[in-house]
């Protein structure tokens, strides 16, 4: 198999969906940035993924990042590409992502907010962030509860080298009504929050393979493609 050709293909089929999405909420494809989430492949299927115009990458572990950006010094077409923090971090993995990522997705406690913020002033930069909130309040995810957010983004606002760019959650898995307003919940608390704080809070950090056309439906400014993008026999939905 071609694999760059199957990207190519498969990259138009995301970006018709995308488009479909958009017109369906008022919306334009250049609203949303897509992020291929890369952690389940290696560095020559990222290579090939920039072949095929994905610009956008996102790690879940440090470690892996970390690997991806070595290997990715052996790959000219990935110099300008963007790479995204996505899953839980621990505060101890802090300073193997702080400057070297254009996003941090997963802030989901002040604690971690706190050691971003001491890395960032170390190297003396600015690091953007998304605050998780856990809006569908599943046990098995991390995340902020909507009702202590404002308290959170409080906090992590008052920090001096953090961009708080807006929200990131995840919805209920199989569900498609019960995602849809998990990401219409997002919005809602992204708009009251902004609306309290005075932060224009951007960016919403929502959707992922199976559900992607929905968040965007409901607002969604960067969605989360895995294997959507990389695995050949995911069918689209």
């Amino acid at each position: 198999m071609d694999y760059v050709a199957f990207q190519r293909a498969r990259r138009a089929e995301i970006e018709e969906r995308i488009a479909a999405a958009c017109a369906a909420s008022g919306r334009t494809p250049d609203e949303i940035l897509l992020v291929a989430v890369s952690k389940t492949v290696g560095i020559e299927e990222v290579a090939a993924a920039r072949e095929a115009g994905y610009a956008a990458f996102a790690e879940n572990r440090p470690q892996e990042l970390k690997r991806k950006l070595a290997g990715a010094a052996d790959h000219p077409v990935l110099a300008d590409a963007r790479w995204d923090m996505i899953g839980h971090l621990q505060t101890n993995k802090v300073k193997d992502v702080v400057g070297r990522v254009a996003l941090i997705h997963s802030v989901d406690t002040v604690h971690l907010a706190q050691a971003i913020d001491a890395q960032a002033a170390k190297l003396g930069i600015r690091m953007p962030v998304l605050m998780e909130v856990n809006i569908a309040g599943e046990e098995s995810k991390s995340g902020f509860d909507p009702a202590s957010a404002r308290e959170g983004l409080d906090a992590i606002a008052s920090l001096g080298h953090l961009d708080l760019a807006g929200l990131m959650g995840m919805a209920p898995a199989h569900d498609p009504e019960a995602a849809r307003r998990a990401f219409s919940g997002l919005r809602a608390l992204r708009d009251a929050l902004a609306a309290a704080s005075g932060l224009p809070l951007r960016e919403l950090s929502c959707g992922m393979s199976d559900d992607f056309t929905l968040a965007i439906e409901e607002g969604s400014t960067i969605i989360r493609l895995g294997r959507t993008v990389f695995d050949p026999a995911y069918v689209l939905q």
